[in-house]
Parts: structure tokens; sequence; C-alpha cells
């Protein structure tokens, strides 16, 4: 069910709104489009975020990048 809001835009939201209008999206389009990009962003840092953290917190995880770094020094030319 769709639901009407009000908002105050300052300039910067207005020119982007512009931008978004010059596209042929009408401003309840570009608008819309805009809030779920922008949640749909948050949300994709999160989650990296957690899965950055779950990796850092692998001790096997860690080891063998470990050991991988060590066979590539291993196997770098001298100099």
């Amino acid at each position: 069910m769709a639901q009407a809001i009000s908002v105050r835009l300052d300039e910067a939201a207005l020119r982007a709104l512009s931008k978004l209008e010059a596209t042929g999206m009408s401003r309840s389009e570009a608008i819309r489009a805009a809030l779920v990009e922008a949640a749909s962003r948050l949300y994709d840092k999160q989650a990296l975020a957690a899965e950055v953290a779950a990796l850092e917190a692998d001790k096997d995880d860690q080891a063998e990048m470990l050991a991988v770094a060590e066979l590539m020094e291993s196997l770098r030319a001298p100099g």
C-alpha cells in the first residue's frame, strides 16, 4: 500500500532529484528508487563488514593465509 510523506530537501538533495528526474523518472519514482538503493547499499556494507569480521576471527583461515604468503615469499626471485 502506498503512503504519502512530506520532506524538506536541501540544495544537494534537490540537485540529485533533478538529475534523477532528467532520466525520465517522475519525482515519486526517483525518490522511491533512491530510498531503495540507499537501503540496499547500507545492507551490503553491513553484510560485507560481517563477512570480514568472520574471516578475521577464523584462525584456520588466518593460518592458511600465512602459509600461502610464506610460500609466495619462498618463490619470489632474489633481489
